[in-house]
């Protein structure tokens, strides 16, 4: 029996190609498998809905950007270093991948994916945690969570300029080590 993996990852490559010059609610099954150069029920084997591709391509685009934050952190204490390490990580993987504009903006209003996103932020704003705590903040959770929001809009700030913005991401880092 063949693995189903070649195929899933064609598909889940083709779609990610799309979203680099469209808009997810416009990437069709039909615009995916013609990108994969595969079948309309080659879709179907591995997903039973178009929802579901879109959850799975998500989780794909999110796993890998994790992998770089946690291996940035990793070596590091919590503090601001370790801060400014995880939050360059997501910052440069999200201008290094044409879709994340896609899948930042439009997993806001597209069906079936808030709860990953919710579950997304919850998972960054925890793993920043020991940092805002090593920095002073008596009750980190809020700060977490409006931290996690300023990046990804920060995220949309320099996917439009197509460069990092050091002035955002400075003035941010400030912000939450209370520096002037």
């Amino acid at each position: 029996m063949r693995s189903p993996e070649p195929g899933r990852t064609a598909l889940l490559d083709a779609g990610q190609r799309l979203l680099s010059a469209a808009d997810l609610a416009r990437i069709s099954v039909n615009a995916i498998v013609a990108e994969a150069g595969m079948a309309k029920g080659s879709f179907y084997q591995h997903w039973p809905s178009r929802t579901e591709y879109v959850r799975a391509l998500h989780a794909r685009f999110h796993d890998e950007l994790q992998e770089a934050i946690t291996a940035a952190m990793a070596d590091l204490a919590p503090g601001a270093d370790r801060l400014r390490a995880g939050m360059a990580a997501y910052l440069d993987g999200c201008l290094a991948e044409p879709a994340t504009k896609a899948l930042l903006v439009q997993s806001r209003t597209e069906a079936g994916l808030s709860d990953l996103v919710a579950a997304r932020n919850d998972s960054a704003a925890a793993q920043i945690m020991p940092d805002l705590v090593a920095l002073g903040w008596a009750a980190p959770e809020p700060i977490a969570a409006l931290l996690v929001a300023a990046v990804a809009e920060i995220a949309l700030v320099e996917l439009d300029a197509g460069r990092p913005d050091d002035t955002l991401r400075g003035g941010l880092l400030r912000l939450a080590t209370r520096t002037t």
